[in-house]
């Protein structure tokens, strides 16, 4: 038995502004820090045996909380979890992005990561991880669209559409050949009050 938590880093003020972070470097804010201490708190009394988190500072930061309370636990850091890259639109509102490009600004080439790249550092990180912790409880501290890249891979029958709420804990777990969808984007250790 394998298991894996993908957890969505805590909010920034640039998710409260709804702007397209990216692999911009933009840390947690005071609530951020809060919902990682909530996570935190929370995933103290489960089973988990190993941190692996994207270096952006907002995941970096939520996954050294959680590592602080899940005493000895190693964090590895890691360059293929960051989020999808967002070329030219990052830093952008969906406003923004109108205004400057117009309503399709999608169809246009503005520099933004492509699928197959972001799916073949999805699958080396995630090959080397179940390769070295093979049989362990693994927890993957990332990013919303890249860990819901993940998610459609690895459960293909399954509705993984759903945007990620910050500081969300999903939960995949693997017996035999398939992944099995135990948990997903729960954030029962935070209050309503705090969700965006």
């Amino acid at each position: 038995m394998i298991k894996i938590g993908f957890v969505r880093h805590g909010i920034t003020n640039w998710n409260i502004e709804r702007r397209a972070q990216g692999s911009t470097d933009v840390p947690l804010n005071k609530e951020g820090l809060l919902q990682a201490e909530k996570l935190a708190d929370r995933l103290q009394v489960e089973d988990w045996d190993v941190i692996y988190s994207s270096n952006l500072a907002r995941a970096k930061q939520t996954a050294e909380i959680i590592g602080n309370k899940l005493e000895n636990r190693t964090i590895h850091f890691d360059s293929r979890l960051r989020e999808n890259g967002g070329g030219l639109i990052e830093g952008t509102t969906e406003e923004e992005r109108v205004a400057k490009w117009g309503p399709d600004w999608r169809e246009l080439d503005l520099h933004r990561e492509k699928s197959e790249s972001i799916m073949a550092r999805g699958r080396s990180i995630m090959a080397e991880i179940l390769n070295e912790q093979h049989g362990k409880n693994i927890l993957i501290v990332s990013h919303g669209s890249f860990i819901k890249s993940l998610l459609r891979e690895m459960l293909p029958d399954e509705d993984v559409e759903t945007s990620l709420h910050n500081c969300s804990l999903t939960i995949l777990e693997k017996a035999d050949v398939e992944w099995k969808l135990k948990l997903h984007n729960c954030t029962r250790h935070i209050s309503a009050q705090s969700l965006r």
